[in-house]
């Protein structure tokens, strides 16, 4: 099982629909097989999510967050990690909104 705990995170592709950017860092922890993690930046002021990795890094997560537009938002992830050639970790994410519009879309974010 990859270890999340106490890595960064910055979100480096999202899809039109999502609310990630560039400017939105995500800060990991990790107990046993539990993932939790706080995160800001770009249109998100503040933001939770918790999930479940699985014994090959795969995480199934929930989020909720409120944005620059004082809305709280809530979703669902599947994110399947990558790991580079430097060490660190790409996570390739499918995501859907269980608010707003309900729409799906896919991001990357990638450990700095």
């Amino acid at each position: 099982m990859i270890n999340y705990n106490n890595k960064v995170f910055r979100s480096i592709q999202n899809t039109n629909n999502g609310e990630t950017s560039s400017e939105t860092l995500f800060y990991y922890k990790q107990d046993g097989n539990i993932i939790f993690s706080e995160y800001k930046g770009g249109k998100i002021i503040y933001g939770h999510l918790i999930g479940l990795v699985n014994e090959n890094g795969c995480i199934e997560l929930c989020y909720h967050q409120v944005n620059n537009k004082n809305e709280m938002m809530t979703g669902k992830c599947f994110s399947k990690p990558e790991l580079l050639n430097d060490g660190k970790i790409r996570l390739h994410e499918t995501w859907e909104w269980t608010s707003g519009d309900f729409s799906s879309g896919t991001s990357i974010v990638e450990e700095i």
